[in-house]
């Protein structure tokens, strides 16, 4: 049955390696894109003015592009980046687990779906991962991801 393979964890590990996969191409490719999530499961640091939380829904449409692209860093399973909100344009870190994006989303069209069912210990992300101030000295000491840094 359907609502069983979802809660797979054989299933929800694949789905979390393939969304790791696909972030990873769109950075080697240099191509701007949009995260579909759920809003529960995002972190902001700093945390975010009330009358701002507010505005978000459920499911929230964040688009990766510019300064906010070049930000991004994967790392532990998350997906990080920095953005401003509001009209004030507040700074803050934005985290969240991999499974909780719902859909990655170029030029206006879905290129992924994530139909897992997030477990329990991914919702604990309301704090921010260890080392989130060193994350770039962490993603730097990683000969492999030489190849995301722009030049």
């Amino acid at each position: 049955m359907l609502i069983d393979m979802i809660k797979d964890d054989s299933f929800v590990s694949l789905m979390d390696k393939h969304i790791e996969e696909v972030l990873l191409y769109l950075f080697e490719q240099n191509q701007s894109f949009g995260i579909l999530c759920k809003i529960d499961h995002v972190m902001f640091e700093p945390s975010l003015p009330e009358h701002i939380r507010n505005e978000f829904r459920q499911m929230t449409l964040f688009f990766l592009a510019g300064y906010t692209f070049e930000s991004a860093q994967l790392e532990s399973g998350h997906l990080s980046f920095e953005a401003g909100f509001g009209s004030e344009n507040i700074g803050s870190v934005v985290t969240l687990p991999l499974l909780g994006i719902m859909q990655i989303v170029v030029d206006e069209t879905p290129i992924f779906v994530n139909l897992a069912s997030v477990k329990e210990k991914v919702k604990t992300v309301k704090e921010a991962p260890e080392g989130i101030n060193n994350s770039m000295a962490s993603f730097l000491s990683n000969p492999e991801n030489q190849k995301f840094i722009k030049k």
